[in-house]
């Protein structure tokens, strides 16, 4: 990890996003889903509701980063509320 300056969290971050990409095609393949129509009045996939998820994680860290400061545990809680509610209604 050296060549690029990383850290443990940094590698640890992206290994569990490739994770995730690996376990939702593979439920992709075994499980095909049709799109499904949520609160957003769009037709969202598994897929999409993932991105929706980490795009929004995104936004609630920077702005938790921002405002709280460095206590990014209990950001982390706050995405984990957002991705349940987004899987469920989005």
């Amino acid at each position: 990890m050296a060549w690029m300056a990383w850290t443990w969290p940094t590698a640890t971050f992206f290994i569990v996003i490739a994770l995730l990409l690996i376990i939702f095609t593979a439920l992709a393949i075994k499980f095909p889903e049709t799109p499904r129509t949520g609160i957003l009045r769009i037709e969202t996939t598994r897929g999409d509701r993932l991105f929706i998820t980490l795009l929004g994680s995104a936004f609630i860290n920077l702005a938790w980063l921002g405002i709280v400061g460095a206590h990014q545990p209990y950001a982390l809680i706050a995405c984990l509320v957002y991705a349940a509610a987004v899987f469920r209604w989005v």
